[in-house]
Protein backbone atom coordinates (compact mmCIF):
# COMPACT_ATOMS: atom_id res chain seq x y z
CA UNK A 1 0.00 0.00 0.00
CA UNK A 2 1.54 3.27 -1.47
CA UNK A 3 1.21 5.90 1.75
CA UNK A 4 2.73 8.53 -0.49
CA UNK A 5 -0.12 9.23 -2.07
CA UNK A 6 -0.31 13.27 -2.08
CA UNK A 7 -3.60 13.61 0.05
CA UNK A 8 -5.44 17.18 0.46
CA UNK A 9 -7.85 17.54 3.23
CA UNK A 10 -10.73 19.80 3.13
CA UNK A 11 -12.78 20.75 6.40
CA UNK A 12 -13.59 23.30 9.22
CA UNK A 13 -15.17 22.91 12.11
CA UNK A 14 -14.82 20.34 15.38
CA UNK A 15 -16.70 17.37 13.69
CA UNK A 16 -13.48 17.20 10.92
CA UNK A 17 -10.40 16.83 13.16
CA UNK A 18 -10.67 13.69 14.22
CA UNK A 19 -10.74 12.37 10.27
CA UNK A 20 -7.52 14.48 9.32
CA UNK A 21 -5.87 13.60 12.64
CA UNK A 22 -6.38 9.76 11.76
CA UNK A 23 -4.92 10.02 8.85
CA UNK A 24 -1.39 12.07 10.31
CA UNK A 25 -1.56 9.60 13.10
CA UNK A 26 -1.08 6.45 10.60
CA UNK A 27 1.48 7.59 8.33
CA UNK A 28 -0.80 9.16 5.37
CA UNK A 29 0.78 11.86 3.44
CA UNK A 30 -1.17 15.36 3.73
CA UNK A 31 0.33 17.70 1.80
CA UNK A 32 -2.33 20.11 3.10
CA UNK A 33 -5.55 21.77 4.56
CA UNK A 34 -7.90 23.75 3.38
CA UNK A 35 -9.92 25.56 5.70
CA UNK A 36 -12.26 29.01 6.39
CA UNK A 37 -10.51 31.98 6.99
CA UNK A 38 -10.14 32.58 10.45
CA UNK A 39 -13.34 34.69 12.06
CA UNK A 40 -13.80 37.40 14.45
CA UNK A 41 -15.40 36.24 18.45
CA UNK A 42 -16.05 37.86 21.39
CA UNK A 43 -15.48 41.52 22.50
CA UNK A 44 -12.61 42.08 21.25
CA UNK A 45 -13.52 40.54 17.69
CA UNK A 46 -10.14 39.15 18.08
CA UNK A 47 -9.66 36.59 14.69
CA UNK A 48 -9.88 33.08 15.67
CA UNK A 49 -8.40 30.08 13.80
CA UNK A 50 -10.69 27.52 12.45
CA UNK A 51 -9.95 24.02 14.61
CA UNK A 52 -9.04 22.21 11.54
CA UNK A 53 -6.48 24.93 11.53
CA UNK A 54 -5.44 24.21 14.62
CA UNK A 55 -4.72 20.86 14.52
CA UNK A 56 -3.04 20.92 10.88
CA UNK A 57 -0.77 23.31 12.39
CA UNK A 58 0.39 21.55 15.13
CA UNK A 59 1.29 18.80 13.11
CA UNK A 60 2.89 21.58 10.97
CA UNK A 61 1.26 20.57 8.28
CA UNK A 62 0.62 23.83 5.68
CA UNK A 63 -2.53 25.81 5.47
CA UNK A 64 -4.63 27.46 2.78
CA UNK A 65 -7.85 29.40 3.81
CA UNK A 66 -8.87 30.98 0.54
CA UNK A 67 -12.22 33.07 0.38
CA UNK A 68 -13.35 32.15 -2.83
CA UNK A 69 -13.08 28.65 -4.08
CA UNK A 70 -13.10 30.05 -7.95
CA UNK A 71 -10.45 31.99 -7.44
CA UNK A 72 -7.67 31.61 -10.14
CA UNK A 73 -4.88 32.12 -7.79
CA UNK A 74 -6.18 29.69 -5.33
CA UNK A 75 -6.74 27.46 -7.95
CA UNK A 76 -3.49 27.42 -9.48
CA UNK A 77 -2.23 26.84 -5.92
CA UNK A 78 -4.48 23.65 -5.16
CA UNK A 79 -2.94 22.71 -8.40
CA UNK A 80 0.77 23.29 -7.54
CA UNK A 81 0.12 20.74 -4.91
CA UNK A 82 -0.27 17.73 -7.25
CA UNK A 83 -2.52 15.86 -5.15
CA UNK A 84 -3.37 12.16 -5.66
CA UNK A 85 -6.65 12.49 -3.70
CA UNK A 86 -8.76 15.54 -1.92
CA UNK A 87 -11.05 14.59 1.24
CA UNK A 88 -13.76 16.69 2.63
CA UNK A 89 -14.91 16.49 6.16
CA UNK A 90 -17.56 19.66 6.73
CA UNK A 91 -16.97 21.88 4.66
CA UNK A 92 -18.68 24.10 2.17
CA UNK A 93 -20.08 23.00 -1.60
CA UNK A 94 -17.12 22.93 -4.06
CA UNK A 95 -17.09 23.93 -7.78
CA UNK A 96 -15.94 21.22 -9.91
CA UNK A 97 -12.63 23.06 -10.52
CA UNK A 98 -11.54 21.76 -6.97
CA UNK A 99 -13.18 18.55 -6.68
CA UNK A 100 -12.36 17.22 -10.14
CA UNK A 101 -9.09 17.85 -10.14
CA UNK A 102 -6.73 14.79 -8.24
CA UNK A 103 -6.68 12.07 -10.79
CA UNK A 104 -7.93 9.77 -7.82
CA UNK A 105 -10.97 11.71 -7.25
CA UNK A 106 -12.30 13.74 -4.34
CA UNK A 107 -14.51 12.32 -1.42
CA UNK A 108 -16.66 13.35 1.41
CA UNK A 109 -17.64 12.01 4.58
CA UNK A 110 -21.37 12.79 5.49
CA UNK A 111 -23.35 11.84 8.52
CA UNK A 112 -25.85 9.99 7.54
CA UNK A 113 -26.76 6.63 5.77
CA UNK A 114 -27.40 8.70 1.98
CA UNK A 115 -29.04 9.33 0.26
CA UNK A 116 -30.82 9.93 3.22
CA UNK A 117 -30.93 13.45 4.93
CA UNK A 118 -28.61 15.44 2.06
CA UNK A 119 -27.74 18.71 3.27
CA UNK A 120 -26.33 20.51 5.96
CA UNK A 121 -27.64 19.10 9.15
CA UNK A 122 -28.23 15.23 9.04
CA UNK A 123 -27.92 14.88 12.56
CA UNK A 124 -30.28 17.12 13.87
CA UNK A 125 -32.98 16.00 11.20
CA UNK A 126 -32.47 12.49 11.79
CA UNK A 127 -33.28 12.99 15.71
CA UNK A 128 -35.91 15.39 14.74
CA UNK A 129 -37.78 13.71 12.74
CA UNK A 130 -37.06 10.36 15.78
CA UNK A 131 -35.09 8.01 13.96
CA UNK A 132 -33.98 5.18 15.46
CA UNK A 133 -30.70 4.60 13.68
CA UNK A 134 -28.93 6.83 10.90
CA UNK A 135 -24.82 6.35 10.46
CA UNK A 136 -22.15 7.51 8.03
CA UNK A 137 -21.30 7.51 4.51
CA UNK A 138 -18.19 8.15 1.94
CA UNK A 139 -18.74 8.93 -1.31
CA UNK A 140 -17.18 10.47 -4.20
CA UNK A 141 -18.24 14.09 -5.10
CA UNK A 142 -20.37 14.66 -8.13
CA UNK A 143 -22.33 17.75 -9.63
CA UNK A 144 -25.35 17.37 -7.23
CA UNK A 145 -24.98 18.21 -3.40
CA UNK A 146 -24.38 14.90 -1.18
CA UNK A 147 -25.44 12.72 -4.53
CA UNK A 148 -22.31 10.65 -5.43
CA UNK A 149 -21.09 6.98 -5.69
CA UNK A 150 -21.25 5.46 -2.39
CA UNK A 151 -17.78 3.76 -1.08
CA UNK A 152 -18.77 3.04 2.24
CA UNK A 153 -21.44 3.38 4.44
CA UNK A 154 -21.43 1.84 8.81
CA UNK A 155 -24.90 2.52 11.04
CA UNK A 156 -24.92 4.04 14.01
CA UNK A 157 -27.88 3.57 16.47
CA UNK A 158 -29.72 6.19 17.88
CA UNK A 159 -30.28 5.79 21.01
CA UNK A 160 -33.88 7.75 23.39
CA UNK A 161 -31.32 9.28 25.68
CA UNK A 162 -29.29 10.93 22.49
CA UNK A 163 -29.31 14.13 21.82
CA UNK A 164 -27.53 16.02 18.92
CA UNK A 165 -24.40 16.46 21.29
CA UNK A 166 -23.88 12.66 21.89
CA UNK A 167 -24.68 11.39 18.65
CA UNK A 168 -22.53 14.04 16.98
CA UNK A 169 -19.10 12.79 18.89
CA UNK A 170 -20.17 9.17 18.01
CA UNK A 171 -20.34 9.81 14.22
CA UNK A 172 -17.10 12.06 14.64
CA UNK A 173 -15.13 9.29 15.89
CA UNK A 174 -16.53 6.54 13.84
CA UNK A 175 -16.60 9.19 10.66
CA UNK A 176 -12.89 9.02 11.28
CA UNK A 177 -12.48 5.32 11.17
CA UNK A 178 -14.60 5.20 7.96
CA UNK A 179 -12.20 7.99 6.32
CA UNK A 180 -9.21 6.04 6.97
CA UNK A 181 -10.51 2.98 5.77
CA UNK A 182 -11.70 4.10 2.79
CA UNK A 183 -8.01 5.86 1.97
CA UNK A 184 -6.71 2.25 2.62
CA UNK A 185 -8.95 1.21 -0.06
CA UNK A 186 -8.75 3.67 -2.75
CA UNK A 187 -4.57 3.32 -2.45
CA UNK A 188 -4.77 -0.29 -3.00
CA UNK A 189 -7.64 0.28 -5.45
CA UNK A 190 -10.09 -1.78 -3.83
CA UNK A 191 -12.69 0.59 -4.57
CA UNK A 192 -16.13 -0.54 -5.81
CA UNK A 193 -17.90 2.46 -5.25
CA UNK A 194 -21.78 2.13 -6.09
CA UNK A 195 -24.81 4.75 -7.05
CA UNK A 196 -27.22 5.80 -4.49
CA UNK A 197 -30.56 4.48 -4.52
CA UNK A 198 -33.16 6.88 -5.12
CA UNK A 199 -35.78 4.71 -3.75
CA UNK A 200 -34.62 4.69 -0.13
CA UNK A 201 -34.75 8.60 -0.11
CA UNK A 202 -37.41 9.88 2.20
CA UNK A 203 -35.70 13.39 4.18
CA UNK A 204 -34.08 16.03 3.63
CA UNK A 205 -31.94 17.86 6.18
CA UNK A 206 -31.40 21.80 5.61
CA UNK A 207 -29.53 24.12 7.46
CA UNK A 208 -31.11 25.14 10.62
CA UNK A 209 -32.77 28.50 10.51
CA UNK A 210 -33.87 30.21 14.02
CA UNK A 211 -37.27 29.63 13.10
CA UNK A 212 -36.25 25.84 12.55
CA UNK A 213 -36.14 26.01 16.41
CA UNK A 214 -39.27 27.57 17.51
CA UNK A 215 -41.13 25.08 19.33
CA UNK A 216 -45.15 24.58 18.08
CA UNK A 217 -46.69 23.41 20.56
CA UNK A 218 -49.46 22.48 19.18
CA UNK A 219 -47.50 19.09 18.00
CA UNK A 220 -47.51 16.10 19.57
CA UNK A 221 -45.08 15.73 22.76
CA UNK A 222 -42.70 13.45 21.02
CA UNK A 223 -42.56 15.92 18.55
CA UNK A 224 -41.67 18.88 20.87
CA UNK A 225 -39.59 16.16 22.84
CA UNK A 226 -37.64 14.93 19.40
CA UNK A 227 -37.33 18.76 18.43
CA UNK A 228 -35.43 19.43 21.59
CA UNK A 229 -33.42 16.52 21.49
CA UNK A 230 -31.83 17.58 17.78
CA UNK A 231 -31.03 20.92 18.68
CA UNK A 232 -29.63 20.19 22.22
CA UNK A 233 -26.79 22.10 23.27
CA UNK A 234 -26.93 24.10 19.81
CA UNK A 235 -28.54 25.76 18.54
CA UNK A 236 -31.39 24.81 21.18
CA UNK A 237 -34.95 24.77 20.88
CA UNK A 238 -36.83 27.99 21.99
CA UNK A 239 -40.09 29.05 23.56
CA UNK A 240 -41.45 32.35 25.37
CA UNK A 241 -42.31 32.93 28.17
CA UNK A 242 -43.61 36.01 29.40
CA UNK A 243 -42.44 37.97 26.29
CA UNK A 244 -38.86 36.55 27.03
CA UNK A 245 -37.02 33.94 24.93
CA UNK A 246 -36.54 30.74 26.75
CA UNK A 247 -34.17 28.00 25.54
CA UNK A 248 -35.10 24.57 26.48
CA UNK A 249 -32.54 22.04 26.41
CA UNK A 250 -33.69 18.90 27.85
CA UNK A 251 -37.12 17.27 28.55
CA UNK A 252 -38.79 14.17 29.33
CA UNK A 253 -42.48 12.94 28.20
CA UNK A 254 -45.14 11.88 30.32
CA UNK A 255 -49.01 10.72 30.04
CA UNK A 256 -50.55 13.51 32.12
CA UNK A 257 -52.81 14.73 29.31
CA UNK A 258 -53.65 18.34 31.48
CA UNK A 259 -56.88 18.22 30.11
CA UNK A 260 -57.32 21.77 31.48
CA UNK A 261 -54.56 23.60 29.44
CA UNK A 262 -54.31 24.55 25.97
CA UNK A 263 -51.17 23.74 24.11
CA UNK A 264 -48.42 26.04 24.56
CA UNK A 265 -49.92 26.70 28.58
CA UNK A 266 -48.14 25.23 31.34
CA UNK A 267 -48.76 24.44 35.26
CA UNK A 268 -45.57 24.72 37.72
CA UNK A 269 -45.20 24.21 41.34
CA UNK A 270 -42.53 27.10 41.15
CA UNK A 271 -40.49 24.51 43.36
CA UNK A 272 -39.71 21.66 41.17
CA UNK A 273 -41.40 21.12 37.81
CA UNK A 274 -42.80 23.26 34.85
CA UNK A 275 -44.96 20.98 32.46
CA UNK A 276 -46.34 22.54 29.03
CA UNK A 277 -49.39 21.16 27.66
CA UNK A 278 -48.77 20.00 23.89
CA UNK A 279 -51.45 18.72 21.20
CA UNK A 280 -51.68 15.37 22.64
CA UNK A 281 -50.16 15.14 26.29
CA UNK A 282 -47.43 17.13 28.27
CA UNK A 283 -43.87 17.40 28.58
CA UNK A 284 -41.96 18.05 31.30
CA UNK A 285 -38.91 20.88 31.23
CA UNK A 286 -35.62 19.58 32.67
CA UNK A 287 -33.25 22.07 31.62
CA UNK A 288 -33.89 25.31 30.18
CA UNK A 289 -31.83 29.26 29.72
CA UNK A 290 -33.82 31.97 30.62
CA UNK A 291 -33.50 35.22 28.45
CA UNK A 292 -29.88 37.25 30.02
CA UNK A 293 -28.93 33.94 32.42
CA UNK A 294 -27.08 30.74 32.05
CA UNK A 295 -28.20 27.35 31.27
CA UNK A 296 -29.86 25.33 34.74
CA UNK A 297 -31.60 22.63 35.89
CA UNK A 298 -35.44 23.45 36.47
CA UNK A 299 -35.35 23.28 39.93
CA UNK A 300 -32.31 25.79 40.38
CA UNK A 301 -34.34 28.05 37.93
CA UNK A 302 -37.40 27.80 39.95
CA UNK A 303 -35.51 28.55 43.57
CA UNK A 304 -34.53 31.81 41.85
CA UNK A 305 -37.78 32.50 39.73
CA UNK A 306 -41.31 32.16 39.45
CA UNK A 307 -43.41 31.57 36.51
Amino acid sequence: MDKNLRIVYLGTPEFAVPSLEMLINHGWNVVAVITAPDRPKGRGLKLIPSPVKEAALRHQIPVIQPTNLKDPIFLKELESLKADLQIVVAFRMLPEAVWNMPPKGTFNLHASLLPNYRGAAPINWAIINGEKETGITTFFLKHAIDTGNVIYQEKEPIYPEDNVGTLYHRLMEKGAKLVLKTVEAIAKDEVVPKSQDEGLFTHHAPKIFKETTEINWVKTAEEVHNLVRGLSPYPAAWTKIGGKICKIFKTALFQEELADLQPGEFKTDNKTFLHFKCADSGIAVLELQLEGKKRMKIDEVLRGHSF
